[in-house]
């Protein structure tokens, strides 16, 4: 009866310290992650931020980008949303991005939503330079939970890193090609 009883309890600790991993954490708890890429494109700025603020191009630059639909024709001016459809580390799913900063050729920002929940910020910044542009992407999203936490740092943070610099490389390519 003693082991039984030792057995049950050791399982109730373990389900309950499991259990602890998926309680969505406090606003107050900032576990969040940035992703920086940065590019030298040999185009103008305004070319540039034209070209990467237009959701119908992403797709052909960046490799998590599977599809937009909404406003997609033209760069996005403050408040307008775009959705897309997305593979980033695997895991597929959709967003709806609002733009929530733009300065005209140096600044753009978006902020993510999946289903009705913050997913992240996309912000582009642009330096003119002596050999075109300096193209600056940052990707902050927040871990919701402990366990989004620990699968960030082993598996996902590295995973995203490496499409994001994917991404400016093929963005890179595409806008230098004659």
């Amino acid at each position: 009866m003693k082991t039984l009883l030792r057995a049950i309890v050791i399982v109730a600790c373990v389900a309950a310290a499991i259990g602890v991993l998926f309680i969505p954490l406090p606003r107050a708890v900032d576990l969040s992650t940035r992703i920086v890429s940065i590019m030298p494109i040999a185009r103008e700025s305004t070319a540039v931020f034209d070209y990467v603020t237009t959701p119908a191009h992403w797709p052909a630059w960046h490799p998590s980008s599977l599809s937009v639909t909404g406003a997609t024709d033209h760069s996005l001016a403050t408040g307008e949303q775009t959705t897309e459809e997305f593979r980033v580390a695997g895991r597929r799913g959709q967003v709806a991005w609002t733009v929530v900063e733009r300065q005209r050729p140096g600044k753009w920002t978006i902020d993510g939503t999946i289903d009705g929940r913050p997913a992240g910020t996309v912000s582009y910044a642009l330096t003119p330079d002596a050999q075109g542009t300096r193209f600056e992407r940052t990707f902050t999203y927040r871990s919701p939970t402990l366990w989004f936490a620990v699968l960030n740092a082993l598996l996902l943070r590295a995973r995203i890193q490496s499409e994001s610099d994917e991404a400016v490389a093929r963005l890179k390519a595409t806008l230098e090609q004659p």
